[in-house]
């Protein structure tokens, strides 16, 4: 039985497979890596040449990729077969779509000088003051990137969930971007201060 390449659990098993190797196979000599880490972890067998294919690395392109293959990689990632990564996927895909819940702030929910401290792993504190119109400033920084004075706009903040910094700037300077902290296990610490 085989499967179609050109479905999204497919590329999330192909994200899964690099995070667990530590890179994107882009050579012939990372897909015999590949290959290699793989037999050394669970004690099975891919060809570089399969797995060539469902990274579109070779010019021998695949519509599909069976099931055989996709178990292996799942074994790889963790899971005891294709089927599961799929549920186990599902059931994050379901999470990612719940309502917030627990400790969260909606930002216009705050009077205009009220301070938050916020932290996330290992050791990141940081004092924010919100000063209205959904714009906050750092005030205290411990352990992170963020410095005093720095600036950003943010809707919510939940503990537990990664913290999304919209039109984040440095201080002193103009120039406006995005930031995330606490990416990979959210917050540790909301609270007003």
């Amino acid at each position: 039985m085989s499967v179609s390449v050109n479905i999204p659990q497919i590329s999330a098993l192909r994200m899964r497979v690099e995070e667990a190797f530590g890179s994107s196979p882009e050579t012939h000599n990372a897909f015999v890596a590949l290959t290699d880490a793989i037999g050394a972890a669970i004690h099975e067998h891919i060809s570089e040449s399969t797995l060539e294919r469902l990274w579109s690395y070779s010019t021998r392109g695949t519509e599909a990729i069976s099931v055989r293959t996709l178990d292996v990689l799942s074994r790889y990632v963790g899971k005891a077969s294709w089927k599961e990564f799929c549920a186990d996927l599902k059931d994050e895909s379901t999470r990612e779509s719940e309502e917030f819940a627990g400790d969260s702030i909606v930002s216009v929910t705050l009077a205009a000088g009220t301070c938050l401290q916020l932290g996330w792993l290992p050791d990141r504190l940081v004092i924010v003051e919100y000063l209205g119109a959904n714009r906050f400033v750092v005030l205290e920084s411990l352990n992170s990137s963020l410095k005093k004075g720095d600036s950003f706009e943010c809707l919510q903040i939940q503990n537990g969930r990664p913290l999304y910094l919209d039109r984040f700037r440095r201080a002193g300077s103009e120039e406006e971007t995005r930031y995330v902290v606490g990416e990979r296990y959210g917050l540790t610490c909301v609270r007003v201060k």
